[in-house]
């Protein structure tokens, strides 16, 4: 029997990249369907059939798909399975299109037609199985494997097992994942490669990276897809040390790393910053030709702009062939993390005028540079391109513009970002804690502290650094020896070096440096220099040349080349009138070729910042600003000011004079 199809009913680019395809491949068996084109001059047969609605499915053509279902219901005689001979023919055929449906995300109407079937196999439940766990409906997916595993005319294959640990891809999962294991050893299929990749992936994304390398361990065959699995795996979860002497230890045998693997060694060393590891593994990408590859490309930027290399970083920049938001974001990113705001700032200006499609990790990236000194005006053009582009709901953005306003010096409209978020994460809430705490306003961000455990959102070690400097500004010691405490007993959180060195710098604004020095001898860990430096500061707050000389000498021990210990008791032992050792430790400073750093203030005036440094003639504008400056120091004169000289750091280059108030 021969009907005729309509082939209008295909898009025509469909119909012209089949046609070679089946003309090459018809089977003119004469048990075969037959569905004659007599238009078109096509003959297609069961196997035809079979391969268009597949198409039809990898490509999404839902339209001609149905098409082709509407064809095979009308024609139902055709696939009587009463025929034994043709009931293999006529069950490919419905394997199709619960394939074809699936793939085009029509999972209603697959289950229909799966329902439907006079006959099903393990194909057809794997089909049915993988199209709901594509989609994330888990719970749906899961009850097909029940009814399959349930069944006693069905055995699950190895591609029903992978098909499930694709979808175990969460911690949640984990539970899942081993359940699947288990099924695994008891049928035997724990030598099968694709099952123990699938598996070996599954472990690492559920953050069970033991299991995983394991499973790899056990492997008595492994391809590149394995070692591959497990190196990314490592990498991904940062133990990057491992990751990358397991790349080493493939490159020691027979098999080939693909470019998935170099991009994930690269991530290794990345998070490492291992420069020069780095480079051996970008040579062995140029040997292996895959450096012309994009997520090479990429890699390779982020590795080089990690390891303080921007120079390597924008070569390859240059170099590539292709210049996609991936590249420029890892550019931008590398600009802001090493310290080049300026020329970030510019990166990004250039990217917008470019006309290149800004993405919310782009906004995120460039807000990071802000402080200070950097435009406010730009800040704001930049929420602007926020609100214009609906990146208000990112909450990294959003993070980002509460950092970006605080540092800046608008408290307020950072509270107003803070409060129109939906969605905080405790990066939101951190951001805000640590913007009141940057202004003083140490009684708020204890109160948002508060808000915060309420909503139950768990506090990191960076919530805890913000609220000790928080209750150094407001001089609760109290309360902040009791966030100290907490964090290991409550939050489980091991303090580091610049917590404690918040709390010196707590102790020593109070006063108690007594009580901050005992506190360093106790410490667990060695103080290190943020340490001596903030119990140093305190001193030269307070004038304590003892304790000062004590926490000077440690701090020199800990950063010799640092002028900071030299001119913290230069200006101690300036308080206590004590000049000859003052002399003493300017010309030992000098004679070390030891420069203090130069202090530095700045002003935005019409969307422009204006940086100045000490004794600057540089600026186009200074002689008009000298002379404002000596006017305004004659008002002070003629009002009765007096400066009070106890506070007074002194300049290392010159003595104190009335010209340099």
């Amino acid at each position: 029997m021969k009907v005729r199809w309509v082939m209008s009913k295909f898009n025509s680019h469909l119909t012209s990249s089949l046609l070679s395809s089946f003309l090459k491949n018809r089977n003119q068996n004469s048990r075969n369907l037959s569905l004659d084109t007599r238009n078109a001059g096509i003959v297609f047969n069961y196997v035809d059939t079979s391969r268009l609605l597949s198409l039809c499915g990898r490509r999404g053509h839902l339209r001609p798909g149905s098409s082709l279902h509407a064809c095979i219901i009308k024609h139902s005689s055709l696939f009587d399975i009463r025929n034994l001979d043709n009931i293999r023919n006529v069950l490919v055929v419905w394997n199709s299109l619960v394939f074809m449906y699936s793939n085009c995300g029509q999972l209603s109407y697959a289950a229909k037609v799966f329902d439907r079937m006079p006959i099903k196999d393990t194909i057809s439940w794997n089909s049915m199985i993988s199209g709901y766990l594509r989609v994330e409906e888990i719970e749906t997916g899961f009850g097909f494997f029940k009814r399959m595993h349930s069944s006693s005319d069905f055995r699950f294959d190895p591609a029903t097992l992978t098909s499930i640990l694709s979808a175990c891809d969460k911690p949640n999962l984990l539970s899942v994942s081993k359940l699947i294991h288990c099924l695994i050893f008891v049928n035997g299929y724990e030598q099968e490669i694709p099952v123990a990749n699938a598996l070996i992936t599954s472990y690492f994304k559920c953050e069970c990276h033991n299991s995983g390398r394991r499973v790899f361990d056990e492997m008595s065959q492994k391809n590149v897809i394995s070692w591959t699995a497990v190196i990314s795996g490592l990498a991904q979860r940062q133990f990057y040390d491992q990751s990358f002497n397991l790349f080493w230890k493939m490159r020691s045998g027979s098999v080939e790393p693909n470019s998935l693997t170099y991009s994930s060694s690269l991530s290794a060393c990345s998070g490492l910053r291992a420069l020069k590891e780095g480079r051996q593994v970008h040579g062995l990408v140029l040997k292996s030709g895959f450096d012309s590859d994009l997520c090479i490309e990429s890699a390779l930027m982020d590795m080089y702009s990690k390891c303080g290399s921007m120079e390597d970083a924008f070569r390859i920049f240059k170099a590539a062939a292709e210049m996609d938001e991936v590249s420029m974001t890892v550019i931008l990113v590398g600009l802001a993390q090493n310290g080049l705001e300026e020329e970030a700032v510019r990166f990004f200006i250039n990217m917008v005028k470019m006309g290149i499609d800004i993405d919310p990790n782009m906004v995120s990236a460039i807000l990071g540079v802000f402080g200070i000194d950097t435009s406010f005006a730009l800040g704001q053009q930049i929420h602007s391109l926020v609100i214009k582009k609906s990146f208000g709901v990112n909450p990294f953005v959003n993070n980002g513009l509460i950092n970006m306003y605080s540092k800046c010096g608008n408290l307020e409209e950072s509270m107003k970002v803070f409060d129109r978020m939906t969605h905080r994460n405790s990066v939101s809430w951190n951001s805000m804690i640590a913007a009141f705490a940057r202004h003083g306003r140490g009684f708020e961000a204890l109160q948002l502290y508060e808000k915060m455990r309420i909503e139950s959102v768990e506090p990191t070690d960076v919530t805890f650094l913000s609220l000790l400097h928080a209750c150094s500004h407001i001089g609760s010691v109290d309360k902040g020896m009791e966030f100290l405490d907490s964090m290991a007993k409550v939050h489980g959180i091991s303090p580091r070096v610049e917590h404690y060195a918040c709390l010196v710098d707590m102790l020593g604004r109070a006063g108690r440096l007594v009580e901050a020095k005992r506190f360093i001898e106790g410490l667990p860990l060695e103080p290190g220099v943020l340490v001596w430096q903030a119990l140093l500061g305190a001193c030269s707050i307070h004038g304590d040349s003892t304790i000062g000389r004590f926490a000077a000498d440690h701090l020199l021990l800990a950063a010799p080349e640092s002028a900071t210990p030299y001119v913290l008791m230069a200006n101690i032992y300036s308080s206590e009138g004590r000049w000859e050792e003052r002399a003493r430790i300017i010309k030992k400073m000098k004679g070390m070729k030891l420069k203090k750093e130069t202090g530095m203030s700045w002003i935005e005036l019409e969307n422009k910042v204006h940086s100045f440094v000490v004794g600057d003639r540089i600026h186009p504008q200074s002689e008009t600003i000298y002379q404002v400056l000596e006017e305004l120091i004659r008002l002070m004169r003629d009002g009765g000011y007096v400066p009070d000289e106890s506070f007074l750091h002194y300049d290392l280059d010159q003595d104190f004079n009335e010209e340099h108030l």
